[in-house]
């Protein structure tokens, strides 16, 4: 498509960063910062800070110390598995940890600033400038440097991206967090700043939640959603993982395989696949080169095609054998149905989502970067045996426009009554820093 060419989910982690000096306010807020409405701010995967600690409390009854498993760039891998591995529980529909004794929570320091910010805060990446992982650093800076005040007018919302969306402590998270900013501001109505999937999470709070999100929220800007799902970045994330940082960097990290086998078994990815029932411009496919024998000695080569519905049929057979050992032990991890059959719910509640005719929508969206939506593995030349070899392949795509993880075709089709919807050239990640993008939000929460 001649488009630059971008990353599938490192684009989380990768993008242009301007420099900024956070700065500590002096003077008083002048009237026009006075009367203005708050703004809360909604990470999407992998954009808040975890915490792992033991459900247990010390013997003061106060809770136990708490240590940070994503994001971290030392020993990332290994506190990976120990504390985030997890497996779905159909009864409750929450993905738990597979140690029973801990429990993963996101901090709430800093009005929920802290949690979507530097994302690996240590001293030392600090000190490197490490700027994969500054998050919304930027977007926080710029509003701080316009007046906003932390606690008062700006708050954040970090949240256990391995749930659903929907998810009750997700959901209820999202609520108090307005409720908060509407008080603390004198009783404003707030302003939603979500960035990918965080946007699917306020759209799973309005849908269940219409006549509070209505009380609460002045206008929601949505940036980077993927409503009708990110076709090639999810497909193959079931199938091979997902890689954030490459280079040497990638040595620190958590491995594309540690990571596959957490993403199995987490529902916000099963609600990110590509929504069968969305009219695209050309159906996204996963397509798989296939050693085929007639039973006679001779074999051939021949491609074979899968639709939205059809790859869950692949996903099954790929994955049928996957497992992972956790102390000492095998544990299974299949292709996970009873995951499939809450993210279908999912659709069908999103569906369901009406926006207030008071609340005021925006969508920015990334375009000019080449984003995967069709998947191939295997070649002509080298093609797939068995489909359980597909999980040690390296993928080939094909490309839309986008913004390197979503395209654009389904970050525009949010099916509201939009006030405005614009498209910027930058990555998913670049985003959150981008100065025309900022330009565009001073201009929607009237900053002067």
């Amino acid at each position: 498509m001649g488009g630059r060419r971008g990353r599938c989910f490192p684009c989380l982690f990768h993008g242009r960063r301007r420099s900024r000096r956070r700065i500590r306010r002096t003077s008083p807020l002048n009237e026009e910062e006075e009367k203005r409405s708050p703004v809360l701010l909604v990470s999407g995967i992998g954009g808040s800070i975890l915490n792992a600690r033991k459900k247990q409390k010390n013997k003061s009854g106060g809770d136990a110390p708490a240590i940070r498993v994503w994001v971290r760039f030392f020993l990332a891998s290994l506190e990976f598995k120990k504390y985030v591995w997890s497996i779905f529980n159909p009864k409750t529909g929450y993905t738990e940890s597979l140690d029973p004794d801990i429990e993963v929570i996101v901090p709430d320091d800093d009005y929920g600033l802290y949690a979507i910010d530097i994302l690996d805060p240590t001293w030392l990446v600090r000190c490197l400038h490490l700027t994969d992982v500054y998050h919304f650093h930027d977007m926080i800076d710029m509003l701080l440097e316009s007046g906003y005040e932390k606690g008062t007018t700006l708050f954040g919302y970090g949240y256990d991206f391995r749930q659903s969306n929907r998810i009750k402590k997700i959901v209820d998270g999202l609520r108090e967090k307005l409720v908060t900013a509407y008080k603390a501001s004198g009783g404003k109505k707030v302003n939603i700043i979500s960035h990918s999937m965080g946007g699917l999470v306020v759209l799973a709070f309005l849908s269940l939640h219409r006549d509070v999100f209505e009380m609460y929220v002045n206008s929601w800007i949505c940036i980077a959603c993927p409503f009708q799902g990110a076709p090639g970045c999810i497909n193959d994330s079931l199938l091979t993982g997902l890689q954030f940082v490459y280079g040497l960097k990638s040595f620190l990290f958590v491995s594309r395989w540690t990571m596959h086998q957490l993403l199995i078994e987490c529902p916000s990815i099963y609600e990110m696949l590509p929504n069968p029932e969305f009219k695209w411009k050309q159906s996204p496919l996963i397509n798989v080169w296939r050693k085929q024998s007639d039973g006679k000695g001779s074999t051939s080569v021949k491609m074979e095609s899968f639709g939205p519905i059809e790859t869950m049929h692949l996903f099954k057979e790929a994955l049928q054998d996957n497992e992972l050992e956790y102390d000492g032990k095998r544990v299974p991890v299949p292709f996970n149905f009873s995951i499939l059959k809450w993210a279908i719910e999912t659709r069908r509640i999103w569906k369901s989502a009406l926006l207030p005719e008071s609340v005021r929508f925006y969508n920015i969206f990334g375009t000019s970067y080449d984003t995967p939506f069709d998947v191939c593995y295997g070649s002509e030349t080298s093609p797939i045996g068995n489909l359980s070899e597909i999980c040690q392949s390296e993928p080939g795509y094909s490309w839309v426009d986008g913004d390197g993880t979503v395209p654009t075709e389904s970050a525009k089709a949010d099916g509201f009554s939009a006030a405005e919807r614009v498209g910027i050239s930058d990555t998913h990640r670049g985003l959150l820093s981008n100065e025309t993008l900022f330009q565009h939000l001073k201009q929607w929460l009237e900053i002067n």
